[in-house]
């Protein structure tokens, strides 16, 4: 009978400790504080924009940016890394979406001027820029040398911009009067009517910001 009941004890007590054992395995521990951490992470709110990689945070790195780039090749000598290897008139010329800006720059004779030049940051337009002045003006100004050449060296700042540089800024071109800059992120205007649809573009001797319509100087 003493055995009897010194086991129904030993079973009691047994039932009673392992709770409390079990209880002080799942609070103390490395384990748990990586699960409480990944459990933070999961709740944790995501910041309007989507995620870390979204183009919303392009502007503030090192890459190209803006809607534009998606017309740019992914490989080739027409790529981000192709254009980056060479200077800025031969990487243009390689880049479908600026073949206007190439023609305008061969009439002007400025390919060796543009390619030879060191540190310089290009705003570059479309094609579609380009088709926004009416045919007969556009063959006018192609004719015109000078006056192209005026048009062209406009477009044309003597320091590498970055993005960050364009937030609100004033900077002298070749032609010798000023443009202006306005933006964030991966949206930014020069002179109030280009709109940068693929920015921070590098070359081997420039940054490169392609615009949708071509800026005009002071006349």
């Amino acid at each position: 009978m003493n055995m009897r009941i010194r086991r129904v004890a030993l079973a009691v007590a047994t039932a009673a400790v392992l709770p409390i054992a079990l209880t002080a395995c799942s609070d103390d521990g490395k384990d748990n504080g990586a699960s409480n951490s990944a459990k933070a992470a999961a709740s944790a709110p995501v910041p309007d924009g989507g995620s870390a990689g979204s183009s919303a945070m392009a502007g503030s790195s090192d890459e190209p940016f803006g809607p534009g780039c998606v017309s740019v090749p992914k490989d080739g000598s027409g790529s981000f890394d192709g254009m980056a290897k060479d200077p800025v008139a031969t990487a243009a010329s390689n880049n479908p979406a600026l073949s206007t800006l190439v023609t305008a720059v061969k009439k002007a004779g400025l390919v060796d001027t543009l390619n030879n030049a060191e540190n310089i940051t290009v705003f570059a337009p479309t094609n579609e820029a380009f088709a926004k002045i009416p045919k007969a003006t556009l063959d006018k100004v192609l004719a015109d040398k000078a006056r192209l050449t005026k048009i062209l060296t406009y477009h044309v700042v003597g320091r590498k911009l970055t993005p960050k540089q364009l937030e609100n800024g004033s900077f002298e071109t070749l032609e010798k009067s000023k443009l202006m800059t306005s933006g964030s992120g991966d949206s930014y205007t020069v002179n109030d009517s280009a709109e940068v649809v693929c920015g921070n573009v590098k070359t081997a001797n420039a940054n490169v910001y392609i615009i949708d319509t071509v800026l005009m100087p002071k006349s």
